[in-house]
């Protein structure tokens, strides 16, 4: 609520020269007014609403992140350069650890990291009916702790959202069975297959089936992937009922990218190899005492997971149903590194703490079940919705250590640390929909959803990399208040929300910060859980031939976690809580039908994401081949958010002529700071890429006398068509020496590269 004079004035300022999008509370019939007539992703206001034909029109095994290309103030990263391994995003530069994330209803963020890692499910498009992006505070029915963004995502299963269609459950899927193929190649070894079966059975039954495969050698050196991924579900669809038992999953083995390379590196100055990649690189003597570098050949992540579902969606009346969903995650694995790090690492404590090579393995094992449930009435003039969800996680992590290059004899496959943790997390809501005026052209609803959370988190065992002893129990009690109105006059859209949100720290939140002395039992260090206030202020107006869109927003925050730009020892970023500080933006969407056969559409955000009454002391050293301590200096003032560009954009032309489309499409992202800082030094420059898709649809019934003759396709994909050397994501050190230069690391993407390949329907 502090500072909304101040910010709302600076962003109604800011609108006058900016373009925006918004974050507002909009009814899902809302969504379907918008006249999209190419395959663009529709969105109004606050969301952004995807297709499964949308999601797969380029995919050819990149991850999810890299396929929301056309969400507005959304920033894909990827470890090995093509979107293929390690994958994540920023939506108003809020991490993807505090962006909300559900299949089916059910949670999909890591108890523990909040993350979803894709690559955990990859092509996991391929089986996902649709994809709806929230931007801001998300409502309640997309997730328990929807912060920065939601994205709620749906299977290729008969019902959609747990609402009933008109036509009783089942009566908008496909009445005839089919299968589909889909194969593409292309450069640094990248392939993907995929078949895809929908069987119809009798009495009311359907199932669906998928299984996918691929593999790159990734742009980095040293960083393949080689994944797989399954869908499953099998549902009986009655009139007024409808269950479905979903099974679904994957398992990756990947190279690490996470290192990163100096600035002449990643962008490629003096003739430098952008495929670089330090990860496991050591040093080997001959026998005539010459140097050579060699790397560690399984310096590896190696993951496996698997999903289980079963939902059953009841209608008792027109105006009464329910939906209830219970759920399973098991997930297991490791990563193996070589590195040279001192004993203390390890645990081992010596006279010297001496550096010396070593391998070891971190390793992750956990199991995470619950259920949501929510009730609705639909009558007019007012829609009811109650609901809550309880779900139970535990996590095991440890360490082990392989070898030692020293004269320390090692237990066989020596445990050096070990924690447990376990989080229960429950919540319930209530939302109202109250249509104050409901005609044919005219609808003003007043909308409000009250969701209680509570969080309970305990973690027992011993810290990796410190090896501290940290035992901790924390319990949070989050009330969670949203209220909007919208106003709808023919293809006229206006909304206005607020919001607040509260969110718990994650695990290396506290493992980052927290001291515990066991002889006092006190904490240090403790991180706050963080609130929002959100404000949204949105204009939509949709016609047969075009659409435009308008936002405001202003998101103030208390004790926010802010990325600082250092990474710890797996290639996560460290965060701290700053008390004041705020994102607040102007956003446009608008597409045109230009022609029947040419659609242009467009998307432009600018924002400020400030910090207020910032401070950080820095170290200073003498040079980095001496690394002597010298004193300290400090940052104090208003800085720039880390990882936030004021300026994010993308273009999308689309042309569809006679079974022929073509897409081309453009994204620019303006300059980021790579700590809070504001340190010129520390920045990833602004970078524009333009990727172009062209798919034929082979005319085989014109060809063909027969009328059940298979579907067949043709594509060919080329990413970064300009060759752009840039790098979208880094990080930075938080010392710094005495000529002003810094550890600072970043992130080479792949320069044009491209596929081709082809998918049958039959």
């Amino acid at each position: 609520m502090k500072h909304f004079t101040i910010l709302l004035s600076a962003a109604l300022a800011a609108s006058v020269v900016a373009h925006a999008q918004s974050d507002t509370i909009l009814l899902t019939r809302q969504l379907d007014e918008v006249t999209v007539n190419a395959p663009v992703a529709q969105v109004t206001n606050n969301h952004t609403a995807l297709t499964n034909e949308q999601l797969n029109q380029s995919n050819a095994g990149q991850n999810l992140p890299f396929l929301l290309a056309s969400t507005p103030a959304l920033v894909a990263t990827s470890d090995d350069g093509l979107g293929i391994g390690y994958t994540y995003f920023r939506i108003r530069g809020t991490d993807h650890t505090r962006i909300n994330m559900t299949l089916n209803n059910v949670p999909l963020n890591d108890s523990e990291s909040q993350t979803v890692f894709w690559v955990n499910m990859t092509d996991m498009a391929s089986s996902m009916s649709s994809l709806n992006v929230q931007r801001g505070v998300g409502t309640s029915t997309n997730g328990s702790a929807s912060f920065g963004a939601s994205i709620n995502m749906q299977t290729s299963n008969g019902s959609q959202s747990g609402s009933v269609p008109a036509g009783g459950y089942g009566s908008s899927s496909s009445d005839q069975s089919h299968v589909s193929i889909a194969f593409n190649g292309g450069m640094y070894n990248t392939f993907r297959e995929m078949v895809n079966a929908h069987i119809v059975l009798p009495n009311q039954w359907r199932a669906n089936a998928r299984f996918s495969k691929v593999n790159s050698d990734g742009f980095l050196y040293r960083t393949a992937s080689d994944l797989y991924s399954y869908y499953g579900d099998l549902g009986w669809y009655g009139a007024k009922t409808e269950v479905v038992g979903r099974f679904f999953g994957g398992s990756e083995k990947t190279g690490m990218g996470w290192d990163g390379v100096d600035y002449n590196t990643a962008y490629g100055i003096n003739g430098a190899d952008r495929r670089y990649n330090p990860a496991g690189e050591y040093t080997t003597t001959a026998i005539d005492g010459s140097d050579s570098t060699a790397y560690y050949p399984n310096q590896t992540d190696n993951y496996a997971q698997q999903h289980a579902q079963l939902s059953i969606n009841h209608r008792f009346t027109p105006q009464w149903s329910l939906s209830a969903t219970a759920h399973y995650t098991h997930g297991a694995g490791y990563y193996e590194q070589y590195k040279r790090k001192k004993l203390s690492y390890w645990g081992l404590f010596s006279d010297e703490d001496r550096k010396v090579y070593g391998m070891y393995r971190k390793q992750l094992d956990n199991h995470f079940f619950g259920g949501v449930m929510s009730a609705k009435y639909i009558s007019e003039p007012i829609d009811v919705q109650l609901g809550g969800a309880a779900n139970y996680y535990m996590g095991e992590h440890v360490g082990t250590l392989h070898y030692l290059e020293d004269t320390l004899i090692l237990p066989i496959d020596y445990e050096y640390y070990r924690n447990d943790a376990q989080k229960i997390d429950a919540n319930i809501y209530g939302k109202l929909n109250w249509r104050l005026i409901h005609r044919a052209q005219e609808e003003l609803s007043l909308y409000a959803d009250l969701q209680y959370r509570y969080v309970r988190y305990s973690r027992n065992g011993m810290n990796d990399e410190d090896m501290l002893d940290l035992p901790l129990t924390v319990n949070f009690h989050f009330f969670n208040p949203k209220a909007g109105l919208t106003y709808r006059n023919r293809g006229h859209l206006l909304s206005g929300s607020f919001a607040i949100a509260n969110r718990e720290p994650s695990r290396n939140n506290y493992k980052e910060n927290v001291l515990y002395n066991p002889n006092t039992g006190e904490y240090t260090g403790l991180p706050h859980a963080e609130r929002l206030y959100d404000y949204e202020l949105g204009y939509c107006y949709s016609h047969s031939r075009f659409t435009v869109g308008a936002n405001l927003y202003l998101m103030d925050y208390d004790n926010q976690l802010v990325l600082t730009g250092e990474y710890n020892d797996v290639g996560a970023y460290k965060t701290k809580n700053v008390k004041d500080s705020y994102r607040m933006g102007a956003e446009i969407t608008g597409g045109v039908q230009i022609a029947d056969w040419l659609r242009w559409d467009a998307n432009v955000v600018v924002s400020r994401n400030k910090i207020l009454n910032y401070h950080q002391y820095i170290d200073l050293y003498d040079n980095q081949d001496n690394w002597n301590w010298v004193g300290q200096d400090s940052v104090v003032g208003t800085t720039t958010i880390a990882f936030s560009p004021t300026l994010t954009a993308m273009s999308l032309f689309t042309f569809d002529v006679a079974g022929f489309t073509a897409t081309v499409q453009t994204h620019v992202v303006s300059k980021q700071y790579l700590d809070n800082t504001e340190d010129e030094n520390a920045s990833l420059r602004a970078y524009s890429t333009t990727n172009v898709n062209l798919q034929y649809r082979l005319p085989l019934q014109q060809w063909c006398a027969k009328t059940n003759v298979p579907e067949i396709k043709l594509l060919c994909q080329i990413n970064n068509i300009f060759n752009a050397q840039y790098a979208n994501n880094g990080g930075a050190e938080a010392s710094r020496f005495m000529d002003g230069s810094r550890c600072v690391w970043y992130y080479a993407q792949a320069g044009i590269n491209g596929h081709a390949g082809f998918s049958v329907r039959f």
